[in-house]
């Protein structure tokens, strides 16, 4: 077999991949493949020279969101693939999955064509606790905020910023903020070809208020090393069970998707709630699981060796 050649997808921003990406290149070498950092926007890229083009740190994709749905398109052979980016991209999906009984955290949905006016949104807005605003495609928490409903400033800054999207042509998401993020955190299960590799714990991000510019592509995380309950894995499976099923495109002997990440909090009635599916561009933690970069690093070349998953039809 020819030496295959490997491109880690990322943005003009991070033209050497993220951090915690970088050492993939040099796991991929020492399997015998060529492995680089390419900028998914640069016309300079000849995507038919590579066998495989995996999508990484492209994080500026909210911002070309356009563009990067038709890149995806154009590429010979990306992953995950670009029904799957489609589909995944736009925070829309979880109402697909609420609608067929999964436990998803709890949105109602802002659409621009609507037209709401200030008392619109006050009354779509909870009565009681904290409530979160982001759009439905969005990316590292941009443009999302924390704001407390019994609070008057707090619900105007709320409606402020709903507005604010809504203007642009972004669909809202208004979402109930679980308290367990606050005392318990969540859980980021990660899974190669189907398979569960590690998970991370994930700290809460948004206080109260918090502004919902972010200074850059992302804000911060705080993570540490989880032990995953079987409770959790079970569910992240099911969740994926369903994405493998009902993506168009795609159908249950699809092979399982080269990677996932499905993050999930638990409330006191002890049924993990399903927070995000990331199955376009997952941070995965490397440096927080011993043996996971190489286990990422050995599965991207399997799905180098198996070639295009003729089951899974990469609609335009």
């Amino acid at each position: 077999m020819s030496t295959p050649r490997i491109a880690l997808v990322t943005c003009a921003d991070l033209p050497d991949l993220e951090p915690e990406d970088q050492p993939l290149l040099d796991a991929l070498r020492q399997r015998g493949a060529e492995a680089s950092a390419e900028v998914w926007n640069d016309p300079d890229v000849d995507w038919s020279g590579f066998d495989i083009a995996v999508l990484r740190s492209t994080w500026d994709y909210t911002e070309n969101y356009a563009e990067f749905l038709a890149w995806a398109s154009s590429v010979p052979r990306l992953v995950n693939p670009p029904n799957v980016v489609r589909w995944n991209s736009d925070k829309h999906y979880l109402q697909r999955l609420a609608e067929h009984g999964l436990d998803v955290v709890e949105t109602t949905w802002l659409e621009p064509e609507r037209n709401f006016d200030k008392r619109a949104l006050h009354n779509r807005f909870p009565a009681r606790e904290d409530f979160v605003i982001k759009p439905a495609v969005s990316a590292g928490s941009k443009d999302t905020g924390r704001y407390t409903a019994t609070d008057a400033d707090s619900r105007r800054y709320a409606i402020e910023h709903a507005e604010r999207l809504l203007s642009e042509g972004r669909s809202v998401m208004v979402q109930r903020y679980i308290p367990e993020v606050d005392s318990v955190g969540e859980s980021a299960l990660i899974f190669l070809h189907g398979t569960f590799s590690h998970a991370v714990h994930k700290d809460a991000m948004l206080a109260p208020a918090d502004d919902a510019v972010v200074d850059g592509l992302y804000r911060p995380e705080s993570m540490s090393p989880h032990q995953a309950t079987e409770a959790e894995i079970a569910a992240a499976q099911n969740i994926l069970a369903f994405a493998r099923a009902r993506i168009p495109g795609r159908n249950p002997s699809s092979r399982p998707l080269l990677c996932a990440r499905v993050d999930l909090v638990t409330p006191r009635s002890g049924t993990p709630v399903l927070m995000e599916l990331e199955l376009v561009e997952p941070s995965l933690f490397y440096s927080l699981a011993t043996g996971s970069l190489e286990r990422f690093a050995d599965a991207i070349l399997a799905e180098v060796r198996m070639g295009p998953d003729t089951h899974n039809i990469e609609m335009a």
